[in-house]
Parts: structure tokens; C-alpha cells; sequence
């Protein structure tokens, strides 16, 4: 084994022939490295690309808004896009398609408003931008935050998904591959950094397979973040409001503001200069709760710190202020009685800042992790019916009720 001495279980282990601790770490991260590496040209080869599934009729008239008939009729009379035909005469479409008819729709709304149709914002309506958060790895955060924006998308927003977190896992399950598809200067911290290496944000954005979808992907060179704006801090070179650190992300975003309606930041899971300065860019903060006691504990003291650090930054000319903050019961468990128990806790604690609707734990989302898919991704037809449908109807009430909290901080009814 790499790093492992064979001693005399009698001698004393003489530390000067022990091997350095960087060493074996690096060797070991080597390792998993590649095979990581190994098993994700496997299942997604270098030159191979994500694609969307198509939906069937029935999918594309509930995600519409309309009857199968009418898409029916629609197809018959020639009127938008053609949909795939199979053998056996079922109809599919795919999410262009789909919003293609969409807007037929919303300009010919006959008795609907063409928002019924089309979401996008209207005048006066500001971006809203959704940070998903929390202190503690394992609570669904990056899970939700995919599933949320690929929702948003499905019900027409046009969204912007930033990968704040330096493991990139959501630029990963949205088909962009940290370790082979993005290079120097390609995430976020172009937009962000204090150096003549700094790039407008469009820049690095990149569309996805998902229409309407767009990502700014992450890997580790967001850490230069973390280490750089120490020294700016320290060195005074940040006296400008521009170069102060807790605005540069909101900056960026504000760059193409215009071409979204909601942008879906998927912060890192720690309180560094990252996470604050995707705070301070957000209208809204989702905060992932697992119901055990354990990780309430740790996310007690995540919001003791955000406070705490939030309050130096209102301090320092920051604003703060959030449309909504709410906590999503993530891996919920409804027949585990200690989860219950913490679940009624925090109701009784927090009231309606908890989503009413937990994210339960699910073999089908799990499984659909296995190959960097999600729910939306998959469908019906790779799992068994039944896990399927209870996993996607707690995934549609709890993106429906943050889309409602967005509608109401739109003035929507």
C-alpha cells in the first residue's frame, strides 16, 4: 500500500523514514484521480456530449400548459415544429420544440396571458437570483440546486446556473467535466479576479443541452478567490467599489442581467469569500437542512457565522436584503422517527421559512447520480414506475412552491 512501512510491531517506528503526508496524499489523489477520470470516459467518452431526452405528447401538453388534443390538432394543421413520430405513432418532442410551440402560443393567447405561456420577466421585474447554500457537505445541496434550474427551465425561465463551488459537481451532472472540459480561465473567477486576466462574464458562459439553460462552470482555480483577496484586502488595493470583494460577483452577473429571469448559484460548502460574495448577488437564499440532529448542530453554527460575517459586510456599504430565505428538508425520511422529531423542530422554530414540501429520500435520484444524470434527465422508463413518480412529485412540489415564492416576489398571482 502506498505510504505503509512494514515494522517490527516491537521496534519504534523511526519517523525520519516515514514518507511525507503531502506525498501520500498526492499519490493517493492520483489515483482516484484516474480512475475517476477512467470511469467518466467510459459512460461519457471525450468527444461524446450530453443530450436531453425527448418528452412524449402527453409530457410536452402538461409542461405546455395545453391538452394532448390540441397539440394534435396543432401537428395536423402544420402550425410550429414537427414532432418525432415512432413506429408505433407516439409523438416526441424535444425542450426547443417545446418552447418553440410556446411561444406560438403566447402570441396567439386567446382568453390566456401570453405569461401563461411564457414566464419570462416583465418590466419592472428584477432577476432574481437564487444562492443554495449550507455549511455542511452531504445536505443535497448541489442536487437541489441542478434539479432547480433544469426545473426552471422545463417551465420556460430562461436560467443561468453558476457553479460556485470548486468541487464542480453541478457543472459535472450539466455535462461539463471540470478535469477535461474546462481550462485556465473559464469559470467564474475570470469574472471576478483583480487582475488584467479579468473577462466579462459572458465570456465564460456556456450553453447546455438543456434549451433555455445556461452554465457558468467551476473547477479549483475558484480557490485563487480565497487567496487572492486576502492580499487585496491587506495591500489596500481594493479602495474602489468595484474591486470590493463582496460586490465583484453581483457585478458580474449584472453584466447580463437582461438575458435571464433567474440565475442559480450553487455556493460552496463552506463560509469563505466565495459563498459571501454569492450572497451578497443573491435576492434568495435556499439554505439544505438533513433532518439529524448532527447536521441542525452545524448549520446552527453556518447561520451564527453568516451573521456575523454578513453583518461586517452591511457594514461596509453591503446590501442584504433577500425577497425570501427558506429551508429545504433535504434526504427526508417520513418513517424515521428521529428525523421526524427534527423535522417538527425546526417547523416549530422557523414556522413557514421551512418549504412545506420536503425533498425525500430517493433510490431514483441516487441512481440517476450514478451516471451524472438527474430525475428530469432520465424518465420514466429506466426505473421502476412507482420510485419514479414518488421521487418526481417531491422534486415538482418543491420547485413549484420556490416558483411560486418567486411569482410573489414578482407581484405575480
Amino acid at each position: 500500500m502506498i505510504g505503509e512501512i512494514n515494522v517490527n510491531a516491537s521496534a519504534q517506528i523511526d519517523r525520519a523514514r516515514l514518507p511525507n503526508v503531502d506525498d501520500v496524499i498526492g499519490a493517493h489523489a492520483e489515483l482516484l484521480g484516474s480512475q475517476l477520470q477512467s470511469i467518466s470516459e467510459t459512460l461519457f467518452p471525450p468527444t461524446a456530449s450530453k443530450a436531453l431526452r425527448r418528452f412524449t405528447s402527453g409530457e410536452a401538453a402538461k409542461l405546455i400548459g395545453v391538452s394532448d388534443s390540441t397539440l394534435r390538432k396543432m401537428t395536423l394543421a402544420g402550425d410550429g415544429p414537427l414532432p418525432e413520430t415512432a413506429s408505433n405513432g407516439r409523438r416526441f418532442y424535444s425542450l426547443s420544440d417545446i418552447n418553440e410551440i410556446r411561444a406560438i402560443f403566447a402570441a396567439n393567447a386567446r382568453g390566456r396571458e401570453a405569461i401563461d405561456f411564457v414566464p419570462h420577466r416583465r418590466e419592472g421585474e428584477h432577476l432574481q437570483v437564487l444562492a443554495v447554500t449550507n455549511f455542511k457537505g452531504g445536505s443535497g445541496k448541489t442536487t437541489t440546486s441542478a434539479h432547480l434550474a433544469q426545473y426552471l427551465a422545463l417551465a420556460g425561465y430562461r436560467v443561468l446556473a453558476i457553479d460556485l463551488d470548486p468541487q464542480a459537481s453541478l457543472s459535472a451532472l450539466l455535462g461539463v467535466l471540470p478535469e477535461l472540459h474546462v481550462g485556465h480561465n473559464e469559470t467564474l473567477y475570470a469574472a471576478i479576479r483583480y487582475d488584467e486576466g479579468r473577462r466579462p462574464l459572458r465570456d465564460v458562459i456556456r450553453h447546455t443541452y438543456f434549451d433555455g439553460l445556461d452554465l457558468v462552470p467551476g473547477n479549483l482555480e475558484l480557490m485563487e478567490f480565497e487567496h487572492t483577496t486576502p492580499k487585496v484586502l491587506a495591500d489596500g488595493s481594493a479602495s474602489d467599489a468595484g474591486a470590493i470583494f463582496f460586490a465583484r460577483v453581483a457585478s458580474a452577473i449584472d453584466e447580463v442581467a437582461n438575458d435571464y429571469d433567474v440565475v442559480v448559484i450553487d455556493c460552496p460548502p463552506q463560509l469563505g469569500f466565495l459563498t459571501l460574495a454569492g450572497l451578497c448577488a443573491a435576492t434568495s437564499m435556499i439554505v439544505t437542512v438533513h433532518p439529524q440532529m448532527l447536521d441542525v448542530s452545524s448549520m446552527s453554527q453556518f447561520l451564527l457565522m453568516t451573521r456575523d460575517l454578513l453583518g461586517v459586510v452591511r457594514d461596509a456599504g453591503g446590501t442584504l436584503k433577500f425577497d425570501f430565505v427558506r429551508y429545504l428538508l433535504t434526504r427526508y425520511e417520513p418513517q424515521d422517527a428521529p428525523q421526524t422529531k427534527v423535522v417538527a423542530l425546526l417547523r416549530n422554530l422557523f414556522d413557514d421559512h421551512v418549504l412545506t414540501s420536503p425533498m425525500v429520500k430517493s433510490a431514483a435520484i441516487s441512481d440517476a447520480g450514478l451516471t451524472k444524470q438527474t430525475l428530469y434527465e432520465i424518465g420514466p422508463g429506466n426505473l421502476t414506475r412507482s420510485t419514479y413518480d414518488r421521487a418526481m412529485e417531491s422534486l415538482t412540489m418543491v420547485n413549484g412552491e420556490i416558483e411560486d415564492l418567486m411569482k410573489l416576489a414578482w407581484g405575480r398571482t
